[in-house]
């Protein structure tokens, strides 16, 4: 009982791959939690081949509550949107979220990732922290990065990434 009671506490977070039938759900949730509209182009990116391990649905007991949508960069890995719906934060979704992507970049090896950065707006400070717990540091700060939100600047988050395979 005790293991089929953990089984299913453990299953409650799920992902899933992008698809022109659920891009409607990230379009509503960037707009619940994102302060800036994305533009055609950047919802038709993300269903890309090629970012499907990057772009993800997160769902909490089935229910969609969060997506995270990376983009590659040569050798790095631009994390572009993450987010949770605030009533289920806390609960350690995010956290498996980017620990997910983190693992991802990890293996990838067409190319090698070495790094996973990201912006973070100076005013959002529970972010920035989310992203520090999770072995990012702040590397500067991009000023003027947002045209329409103030404020305009945001830190640049970086975590450089260990390769599964490095002692080959």
């Amino acid at each position: 009982m005790a293991n089929q009671a953990a089984a299913t506490s453990s299953t409650r977070v799920s992902f899933a791959s992008l698809t022109s039938q659920n891009i409607g759900t990230v379009r509503k949730l960037h707009s619940v939690l994102f302060p800036i509209k994305y533009s055609e182009k950047y919802y038709q990116d993300i269903l890309r081949p090629e970012y499907e391990r990057f772009c993800q649905l997160v769902y909490y007991n089935d229910i969609p509550v969060g997506n995270i949508c990376c983009r590659l960069e040569n050798r790095d890995l631009y994390l572009m949107t993450m987010g949770i719906l605030a009533p289920y934060r806390s609960r350690q979704i995010g956290s498996q979220a980017i620990q997910r992507i983190i693992e991802a970049a990890s293996s990838h090896t067409k190319p090698k990732i070495t790094r996973i950065y990201l912006h973070v707006q100076v005013s959002n400070e529970d972010a920035k922290r989310f992203y520090e717990r999770h072995g990012f540091k702040e590397v500067d700060i991009h000023e003027n990065y947002y045209k329409r939100i103030t404020p305009r600047d945001a830190w640049i988050l970086e975590k450089s990434i260990e390769n599964p395979d490095k002692s080959l």
